[in-house]
């Protein structure tokens, strides 16, 4: 079976630091999976509050996360601070892409590759819509 490859947004826009809590290991006393997932869930929330939006009000309208991939490169400890770097992507008339570079902090080491497709929604009509102009024109200023 052919493994993923998660390409990067060559330019990232946006970088945090998040650290691997005790809560966030497996049985293998690393970073889980699962949890990984929900870093990238925190890294997705501060990259849009820094822009001003939310997950329910990007200038106007919602995001739902339409597919994920990760490709696993290094193991993460307990106490480990991730900086976790964000680029978009592959914008379209109704989704973009986000991207997310996984490293450990100390030793800049690659943890991960990742990428969520996110597509914007009207969750009070629960219809696709356009990706808002304003959005786009922001994501222009900074990158």
């Amino acid at each position: 079976m052919g493994r993923i490859k998660v390409d990067l947004a060559k330019n990232p826009i946006f970088q945090t630091e998040i650290p691997v809590r005790i809560t966030d290991l497996n049985y293998g006393n690393h970073l889980a999976n699962d949890r990984l997932l929900g870093i990238l869930h925190e890294a997705r929330i501060q990259f849009l509050e820094s822009l001003g939006y939310s997950e329910m009000d990007l200038a106007g309208v919602g995001v739902i996360m339409a597919d994920v991939a990760i490709e696993y490169k290094a193991q993460a400890f307990y106490g480990d601070q991730l900086c976790i770097k964000i680029g978009v992507m592959d914008v379209s008339r109704v989704s973009f892409d986000l991207t997310y570079e996984v490293s450990k902090s100390q030793e800049t080491v690659l943890v991960a590759k990742a990428k969520s497709g996110i597509v914007t929604f009207d969750y009070h009509n629960n219809k696709v819509v356009e990706v808002p102009t304003a959005f786009l024109e922001r994501l222009s200023e900074i990158s």
